[in-house]
């Protein structure tokens, strides 16, 4: 019974954590997607400019300073004002922040669900088990090495959270325009596609 309502607890916090993802990349609060917009790449670009070391090292002395700012003077203000509302954080030091055991078998669960998906269509790509699958994933990879030659690993990161910021809201207000031209692009793809699997031998999908 107990398991029972952890995995409905569960469910609705992730559901919860889905919508508030969903609110932040389609800018529903202007004011809190910003911040964490503004936040992310403030980060992103410190690790351009300093170590992940530094980095951490200047944000945890960032938050213990103003923690301790705040303590010192909530103490101060209520030794003046002779009161006693007690610790400042009391409200946060009190609140639940462990996992049940449930809770952690579930997130294991889920990661090697997909740890083992992955290693199967790798194993899958890489040993050839459908030619024109691997000769995409073939493709990409090769693609990949010019991208990887014109950024590092930080500047895509960045590319990549400015996009997800950007494209879901340019997608919403376009859509029918978008879907429109996405539609071709894969229409001639697997045209493509279709021929590049007709003149190689052995690549035919067996019919289902």
């Amino acid at each position: 019974m107990q398991a029972s309502a952890d995995s409905t607890k569960m469910d609705c916090l992730w559901s919860n954590w889905k919508c508030q993802a969903i609110d932040l990349l389609y800018w529903r609060d202007i004011k809190q997607t910003g911040i964490v917009f503004g936040s992310l790449l403030l980060l992103l670009f410190s690790l351009t400019q300093f170590s992940v070391v530094s980095v951490i090292a200047y944000l945890a002395l960032a938050a213990l300073s103003a923690t301790i700012s705040f303590r010192i003077y909530k103490s101060v203000l209520q030794a003046v004002q002779k009161t006693d509302e007690g610790h400042p954080f009391k409200a946060y030091l009190e609140m639940e922040m462990s996992l049940s055991q449930d809770q952690i078998q579930k997130y294991t669960d889920c990661l090697q669900l997909y740890v083992n998906s992955t290693v199967k269509e790798l194993r899958r790509l890489f040993l050839v088990q459908d030619l024109v699958d691997s000769l995409k994933f073939a493709v990409l990879m090769w693609l990949l090495t010019y991208v990887g030659a014109l950024f590092n690993g930080l500047t895509l990161l960045i590319m990549a959270v400015v996009s997800m910021f950007t494209l879901p809201v340019v997608y919403d207000k376009y859509q029918a325009q978008i879907d429109q031209y996405l539609g071709l692009v894969r229409t001639h793809i697997n045209t493509v596609m279709a021929k590049i699997q007709a003149k190689i031998p052995g690549t035919k999908r067996k019919a289902e």
